[in-house]
């Protein structure tokens, strides 16, 4: 399957990647950083899957999420009859429950199910057991359990539970997955049928409230159902994607594992979320951010587990090929050790638009933005690795000292305009520094345009950010300058890459990669921002024509193939989505 080929289902603490050809292919267990149950979307079949199709090759004829939920209905029409599958995760009760229920159309289709359970990434084949008309399998600290009124059989050659069933018009054949610790002993079963009227009615109540009233109601509607399926609902932490390892470039080395929480993410996603009236959600996700950056600023890191918990250590999963052949697959996320300015700016950014957004307020927040600001008061001349976590030498990325700006700028805005009490004659002269500083060091008055670090004649996307942060009046002439030259040397076939590697020696990895997805609808934003609204609505549009079947986005795009790359969906993308569409909800002139 290419990578738009998958759909997602999820019970917002883990999901499952769903094929056009009927097979889940990924899914972690009993969390998103969970080892992987079904890893045949880096391994092939041998290292897990469960299919659940018609008898034959083939993919389905049509697929879609019934309205306003993430309930999958996947439709194969065939000259004998029509057959639909329903795939969802129920609400998270005792345990986690996959559940696929068949149903007859039309005339009569054969079908078949083959389950392989390969737990820890594909590396343990349990033990299974078939009784009482269910099967059990077991392995370690892992046990499982299939039920479905179907005859099931164990195939010794593929070490598969299998079946061969046929369906009528008017006929439902379910099938539950049940997974749990193999200490604590089978959980309840579940009444399928009741299961996909409480997840139905889960979705659309929670996406009935959304408020969002533009243009492209649509996509917008599609984007929060997918940020919501990315959210771990014990802590409100949202993770980047549910994947490890997806590559930006297919068969290249540059496959990461994203199934974390960023905290560059949190002021976009806050935005996002608030806007489009979800302030519950928002709450929940700006205490997750509360929690994890609680402790010493200078132990701040960009990214944490969805618990807050900080040790991701970088490992390579040897057995599996990856996706395509691109290897390395990477379990755990190195770049966690990366220091990164501006992640300071973004946490600070995020506390002060809760607080202007009315979200219920905490005492300790002000004690840790001030201990935030203190540090960075001293570490913002330092170089770092930049938002692209770029392995290579530090640089003075003009965006982290853009977001060190962002930083002062909210502090001095918390006293003035929120009542709040700090040293604010010296965070004024601290953003004025700031400011002068970038614009000295940062900028590129041949060109009119912002570059990627002090002295760069590269670009980054991340300048695409200037417009909406405050930094410069909308109508300062190096704003448009800088979303001039993104335009003219950061893009191909009119979409944006993150930044060229080869400039400037700055990334010491092989390859190349597609363009960003995301930083693509930054310059949609950008472009609404600085009046030029047609060119945004048409740039804005081409983008949401990349979704797949089901309105769904990786990371990146290869214009040169027309396909998704990077791990998939992506929560970034999807945000970018709500933002852009809210940015050209919002009045404004056009040109």
């Amino acid at each position: 399957m290419r990578i738009e080929d998958y759909a997602l289902i999820g019970d917002m603490h883990t999901a499952a990647l769903v094929g056009r050809d009927g097979s889940v292919d990924w899914l972690c267990l009993p969390r998103f950083d969970s080892g992987a149950c079904f890893a045949a979307l880096l391994g092939g079949r041998p290292a897990g899957r469960w299919l659940l199709a018609p008898a034959g090759e083939g993919t389905c004829t049509g697929r879609r999420y019934r309205d306003g939920t993430l309930v999958l209905e996947t439709t194969w029409d065939r000259p004998g009859g029509c057959v639909r599958v329903l795939d969802f995760m129920p609400p998270r009760g005792e345990a986690p429950d996959l559940v696929r229920i068949v149903e007859g159309v039309r005339g009569r289709v054969e079908m078949r199910t083959e389950l392989l359970l390969r737990f820890e990434y594909g590396a343990v084949i349990p033990w299974v057991r078939h009784r009482e008309g269910e099967m059990a399998v077991v392995a370690g600290p892992n046990a499982a359990w299939l039920q479905s009124p179907v005859e099931l059989a164990h195939d010794s050659r593929l070490r598969a539970t299998t079946a061969s069933f046929a369906v009528s018009a008017g006929d439902r054949v379910p099938f539950v997955l049940t997974w749990q610790q193999s200490w604590q002993g089978r959980p309840r079963r579940l009444d399928a049928g009741e299961e996909l009227a409480a997840t139905d009615r889960l979705w659309r109540q929670w996406l009935g409230r959304c408020r969002y009233q533009g243009e492209y109601g649509e996509a917008v509607g599609s984007s929060l159902l997918a940020l919501k399926a990315l959210t771990y609902a014990p802590t409100g932490g949202i993770v980047a994607a549910p994947t490890t390892s997806l590559p930006e470039q297919v068969g290249g080395p540059r496959n990461w594992d994203y199934r974390y929480s960023w905290l560059r993410d949190a002021s976009f996603t806050l935005r996002a979320l608030i806007r489009a009236g979800y302030a519950a959600e928002a709450t929940a996700w700006r205490d997750w951010l509360l929690r994890a950056v609680a402790g010493d600023p200078a132990d701040l890191q960009i990214m944490y587990t969805v618990d807050g918990s900080r040790h991701m250590p970088e490992w390579t999963v040897d057995w599996l090929p990856g996706y395509e052949g691109s290897r390395p697959v990477r379990i755990g996320n190195a770049a966690s050790g990366q220091f990164q300015l501006d992640v300071y700016g973004e946490v600070i950014d995020c506390l002060y638009q809760a607080r202007e957004a009315g979200l219920r307020p905490d005492e300790e927040v002000w004690d840790l933005q001030r201990a935030l600001m203190e540090y960075l008061e001293g570490a913002w001349r330092e170089p770092d690795n930049g938002l692209w976590e770029v392995r290579g030498p530090r640089r003075d990325f003009v965006h982290s000292k853009v977001f060190a700006w962002v930083a002062a700028d909210r502090m001095v805005r918390s006293v003035e305009n929120q009542g709040l009490d700090g040293p604010v004659r010296r965070w004024r002269a601290l953003r004025e520094e700031i400011h002068r500083d970038v614009c000295a060091h940062g900028y590129d008055a041949y060109r009119n345009t912002f570059t990627q670090f002090y002295g760069s004649k590269g670009l980054d996307a991340a300048l695409l950010l200037i417009p909406r942060l405050g930094f410069l009046p909308l109508d300062d002439p190096r704003v448009a300058g800088t979303v001039d030259a993104v335009c003219r040397e950061l893009t191909e076939d009119g979409l944006v890459l993150r930044y060229r590697p080869e400039a400037d020696d700055v990334d010491e990895l092989p390859g190349g990669e597609g363009v960003f997805i995301a930083c693509s609808f930054w310059l949609a934003h950008a472009l609404a921002l600085i009046g030029r609204r047609e060119r945004s609505r048409r740039l804005f549009e081409r983008l949401l024509s990349l979704r797949n079947d089901v309105g769904l986005l990786s990371e990146e795009y290869d214009v040169r193939t027309g396909r998704q790359t990077g791990n998939f969906p992506q929560a970034y993308s999807h945000v970018s989505i709500v933002n852009a569409a809210q940015a050209l909800a919002a009045p404004g002139t056009s040109d």
